[in-house]
């Protein structure tokens, strides 16, 4: 008789099959294409396998639970008691024969759960090494793009009335959200796609500012402006940004002013956290803020940079 008909319980069923892919799958594709989408597709690919084997670990944890709480029931419906309670009432003790399928059964459980642990280890450690190469390699290809080509912009005022405007940007395509997040916060967003990710998971809803990445909870994915900002400053090397970038402009009697660029169709409107909230009609002096930290960039080279006035 093979040993899975005798215990059922040193095996770890369904998942063996990882092993030839996770993150050796989607290091692959990582490495086969040196373009920053296909960077991100390996990412997703990643992670739809750690959650995947997070899953299988949690289902194979349950199916021991049940199993060994499965062979206790049983041993009490036999009138048999464990060699540790033979005085409980209702129970017997247990007879030889009985004590040592009881041992027997439990040991295979331990062992089988052991396993699992010394296996859960194993791969996460895979995993998490896999996700920092996803990482870096994202960040060193991102700042190459850079240095090989730079964003280019066209900023358009349209006034409203003699002190205040509205700033829109053109919109923007392809890798320059990913270039422009990264030169602006200096850190990569968790998505490709994100800056015209208008998608809601309720329709009575607008869209969130976050996806619910790195650390963000579902429920924490529409803070209000001073929550974002504070999401925002306080991301490590990757933020869950989806809809807009964050723009953080100097003040000249010190700190910073938190400005977005929120997808709206075919521009991005500027808009700047003004308590709780945010404000798409800018003042005077807000709006050359704006336009002057772009041209800032643009003179160090950063940013090609084409002003409009409407």
């Amino acid at each position: 008789m093979s040993e899975k008909k005798q215990g059922g319980m040193s095996r770890l069923p369904g998942l063996e099959s990882s092993a030839g892919t996770g993150p050796d799958a989607a290091l692959a594709r990582l490495r086969a294409l040196e373009t920053l989408e296909s960077g991100y597709e390996a990412w997703l690919e990643l992670k739809l396998e750690h959650a995947a084997f997070r899953a299988r670990i949690r289902e194979e944890r349950e199916r021991l639970d049940q199993q060994g709480s499965f062979l206790l029931g049983a041993v009490r419906a036999a009138g048999l008691a464990p060699a540790s309670k033979p005085d409980e009432p209702g129970l017997v003790a247990a007879s030889a024969p009985a004590g040592d399928f009881l041992r027997d059964a439990e040991a295979k459980l331990a062992t089988a759960r052991e396993s699992l642990a010394q296996r859960e280890a194993e791969e996460e450690a895979r995993y998490t090494a896999a996700f920092a190469e996803i990482r870096a390699t994202l960040k060193d290809r991102a700042q190459r793009y850079l240095r090989a080509s730079r964003p280019q912009l066209t900023l358009l005022l349209r006034r409203v009335g003699a002190e205040r405007s509205i700033l829109h940007l053109e919109r923007l395509s392809g890798d320059t959200p990913v270039l422009l997040c990264f030169l602006l916060t200096g850190r990569i967003p968790s998505r490709h796609g994100f800056l015209l990710d208008d998608s809601t998971e309720d329709v009575a809803l607008s869209p969130a500012p976050l996806y619910p990445d790195e650390g963000v909870a579902p429920e924490e994915v529409r803070p209000d402006a001073a929550g974002l900002e504070a999401r925002v400053r306080g991301a490590g090397e990757v933020v869950p940004l989806k809809g807009f970038l964050p723009v953080f402009i100097p003040r000249p009697g010190g700190g910073e002013d938190f400005f977005r660029l929120l997808q709206r169709g075919a521009v991005l409107e500027v808009e700047v956290a003004e308590g709780t909230a945010f404000r798409n009609v800018l003042t005077r002096e807000e709006a050359e803020r704006f336009a002057g930290h772009l041209l800032r960039l643009k003179l160090q080279g950063s940013i090609d940079l084409e002003l409009e006035a409407g």
